[in-house]
C-alpha cells in the first residue's frame, strides 16, 4: 500500500533548482534579472498574485526559441538530487505522476522526458514563436498564469486519491483544498508563508520517497 496514489509536482525550485523565467530574464542583463527575481519572490511568498506579474515579465523578456531550448537543458542540469530515482520508484509502484507548473511548457518538456513523465501529464504555459524562432507570445488563456490556476487544473484532472502536491511556492499552496496533502519542498528555497501552510516539510527526495511509500 502506498500512502498516495497520485503525486502532483511543481517544477521550478522543486524538480529543478532554477526559476525558469528568472534564468531567461538574466539573459537580458542584471537589471532585468533583478527586477524579475524580485517579482518572483513576491509572488511565491504570496505578496502578489501571479497574474499581476506574468504578462509583464513575458513582454519584457520575450524569450526566443533558442533560449527556451537552452533553458530546457539547464532544467535537466539543475535537476534535484535523487529526483530521477525517486520518480522511477514511484512510477514502478503504480503511482500517477503529474507535473503542474506556471513555467513554460516547451522548456519543461525535456526535464519531463528525463524524469520519465509522459508529456501528456505535463501542465504548463505554452510559448509561441514565429517562423524565425522569435518570440510570438504565450497562452494568455492558460489557467496556470493565475494565482489559483494550479488548483483548478488539478481539480479537473480526475486523479486517483489520495493525492499529494509537492512545491515551494504559494501557487502550490493554493492546491491544498483539492488534494489530500501538501508538502513544502525546501531543498532549494525555503519560503516561510508556504512552510506555515504545509502539511509536511521536506528537504530532499529521499524524504519525499519515505512520505509517499508506506
Amino acid at each position: 500500500m502506498n500512502r498516495y496514489n497520485s503525486v502532483v509536482f511543481d517544477v521550478d525550485s522543486t524538480l529543478s533548482g532554477i526559476e525558469g523565467i528568472d534564468w531567461l530574464a538574466a539573459l537580458r542583463g542584471a537589471e532585468v534579472q533583478a527586477w524579475s527575481a524580485a517579482l518572483t519572490e513576491r509572488a511565491m511568498e504570496g505578496e502578489l498574485p501571479i497574474e499581476a506579474v506574468y504578462s509583464e515579465r513575458m513582454k519584457k523578456v520575450k524569450p526566443a526559441l533558442a533560449e527556451i531550448e537552452r533553458l530546457g537543458q539547464v532544467y535537466i542540469e539543475r535537476m534535484a538530487a535523487g529526483a530521477r530515482e525517486t520518480l522511477n520508484e514511484l512510477r514502478a509502484r503504480g503511482i500517477d505522476l503529474v507535473m503542474v507548473s506556471g513555467g513554460l511548457r516547451e522548456a519543461i518538456l525535456p526535464l519531463a522526458k528525463a524524469l520519465g513523465v509522459d508529456e501528456r501529464r505535463v501542465h504548463a504555459v505554452s510559448v509561441f514563436f514565429d517562423e524565425e524562432g522569435n518570440y510570438a507570445g504565450f497562452d494568455e488563456r492558460s489557467l496556470l498564469t493565475q494565482q489559483t490556476g494550479k488548483r483548478a487544473t488539478v481539480r479537473d484532472m480526475g486523479l486517483k486519491g489520495p493525492i499529494l502536491a509537492v512545491g515551494d511556492g504559494m501557487t502550490d499552496c493554493e492546491i491544498k483544498p483539492v488534494v489530500d496533502g501538501f508538502a513544502a519542498f525546501i531543498g532549494f528555497m525555503r519560503r516561510e508563508p508556504v512552510v506555515e501552510r504545509a502539511d509536511f516539510v521536506i528537504e530532499n527526495f529521499d524524504q519525499l520517497r519515505e512520505l509517499i511509500l508506506a
